[in-house]
């Protein structure tokens, strides 16, 4: 039998990521005895918290904890459920009284630790995450970066594990962190009972599809905002790095530096981002093929903009414009090359 202590935060904490691992654990005790593979429950499900009754959503829930920290001596997997992006790093600061807990935990008795979506926040507190590979929801994954240097933020994975320390992509996806511990626990055929049960896609990796690029413009450099916005009014045009540090009268070099310092992007980064969201929304909600709308984010090689826009977004023009792009009037030429 596996112990696993599901923590119930204190602040914005998202509801369905308590709920929703909980369920698919008790699936699996279920399905585990009806196959005869075992007598009893294989997981032993507790919700834990700092307080007994933890008020959510400004009182419209609230859930009452099967148990506090002081009560769980032991335990072999804790799961930290996601916040809400309003309060991030204050809702961290509210539930510091974890954090000796999850390291007791993992460095005496050798729990393993999963984080849910920007779950990851309370997780860095821990510094069980410093040098480690670490996925939250895109929303979230500059401020962790900013804020944790010793963590590497990747932006596109679903699922990370190293070493016992799991962390997911943002919202729902902790499902298909939920499907990675099952498999690992369990075994193929029981992920597969349960992603079929829950209706979860199975083996998906990328979050990258579902990522909104907004730019971080929470610095105080004022050229380098104004960079930014000339950047995105001016998303048709061919915009080098050269011609930005020219116009701002900042040499390149230190243009470059204050640049990813502010942004956490280098401008070169920024500038391919800005256009493959407008892209993006091309492909979403207009009649333009994709070559149309190549040339209205200032490009004119084929291959460049594909192999630039399947780096940031995870799919292919084509294949995004199918995904998302109901109203398909007019029929896209040169499908093959893209």
């Amino acid at each position: 039998m596996k112990q696993v202590s599901i923590l119930v935060p204190k602040g914005h904490a998202v509801l369905s990521s308590v709920v929703g691992p909980y369920k698919v654990l008790k699936a699996v005790n279920q399905f585990l005895k009806q196959t005869g593979k075992s007598s009893q429950d294989f997981f032993e499900v507790q919700l834990v918290g700092i307080d007994r009754d933890v008020v959510l959503y400004d009182g419209a829930f609230s859930i009452h904890c099967d148990a506090i920290l002081e009560e769980i001596s032991k335990t072999d997997l804790i799961l930290i459920p996601a916040f809400r992006p309003d309060d991030l790093l204050n809702d961290a600061q509210r539930n510091k009284d974890f954090v000796p807990w999850i390291i007791k935990q993992r460095t005496i008795h050798k729990a393993e630790v999963a984080s849910l979506c920007m779950g990851a926040f309370i997780l860095a507190e821990t510094g069980l995450l410093n040098g480690k590979t670490c996925a939250t929801h895109w929303a979230g994954t500059q401020l962790l970066r900013k804020n944790y240097p010793e963590i590497q933020v990747l932006d596109s994975k679903l699922v990370t594990e190293d070493d016992g320390i799991y962390t997911s992509g943002g919202a729902y996806s902790f499902l298909n962190l939920m499907l990675h511990l099952v498999e690992k626990f369990c075994g193929r055929e029981t992920a597969i009972y349960i992603s079929k049960l829950f209706e979860i896609e199975i083996d998906r990796e990328n979050q990258h599809p579902f990522a909104i690029f907004k730019g971080q413009k929470d610095h105080t450099d004022n050229a380098i905002k104004e960079a930014q916005g000339y950047i995105e009014k001016n998303v048709s045009q061919r915009i080098s790095v050269a011609h930005l540090a020219n116009k701002y009268a900042i040499s390149r070099r230190n243009f470059a530096r204050r640049f990813k310092k502010a942004t956490q992007n280098t401008p070169l980064e920024y500038i391919q981002r800005v256009k493959m969201e407008a892209a993006k929304k091309s492909l979403e909600s207009t009649q333009q093929n994709i070559m149309e709308v190549m040339f209205a984010v200032g490009y004119s090689d084929q291959k460049a903009f594909r192999t630039v826009f399947k780096k940031y977004v995870g799919l292919s023009p084509i294949a995004y414009k199918g995904k998302y792009n109901r109203s398909l009037v007019k029929q896209d030429t040169a499908v093959s090359t893209w």
